[in-house]
């Protein structure tokens, strides 16, 4: 895969969890956002910004402040920049009896305490970035 080509990789998870929560701080993103078991691999590439993050299997998680189920696939991907992750793949929010997948994160910056997700069918959700510190 070419995404990949020149990616710093750990493996298990929990060199995995280290590697993903360093680069959500590192972007300035809440560390509750990937809430994942069973990590298998963590991968990431410095020059594109291309991340990937395979677990065993898909999860569940429910994001109690907000009354948000999320699914998180078995392999993630997309591309995080400061205070953003574009491109994802292998998210989904549960809305009502749908499951639209989630394609982009953008925290507020300047910080104004609010992150938006945006579907590829154009919707958008604004929700506290509190909802998503570690351990929510």
């Amino acid at each position: 895969m070419a995404e990949k080509e020149g990616g710093i990789v750990r493996k298990g998870h929990d060199e995995g969890m280290k590697m993903a929560s360093s680069l959500l701080e590192e972007f300035q993103l809440p560390l509750g956002l990937l809430p994942f078991a069973d990590v298998t691999e963590v991968g990431f590439v410095r020059s594109t910004g291309y991340i990937w993050i395979v677990q065993k299997k898909k999860i569940e998680h429910n994001f109690k402040m907000i009354s948000k189920l999320v699914s998180y696939d078995t392999e993630i991907t997309g591309y995080i920049d400061k205070k953003r992750i574009k491109k994802l793949k292998g998210v989904k929010a549960k809305e009502l009896m749908l499951w639209p997948p989630v394609s982009e994160i953008i925290e507020d910056d300047p910080p104004t305490g609010k992150i938006h997700f945006k579907s590829l069918a154009g919707i958008t959700k604004t929700f506290p970035v509190e909802a998503f510190a570690a351990g929510q």
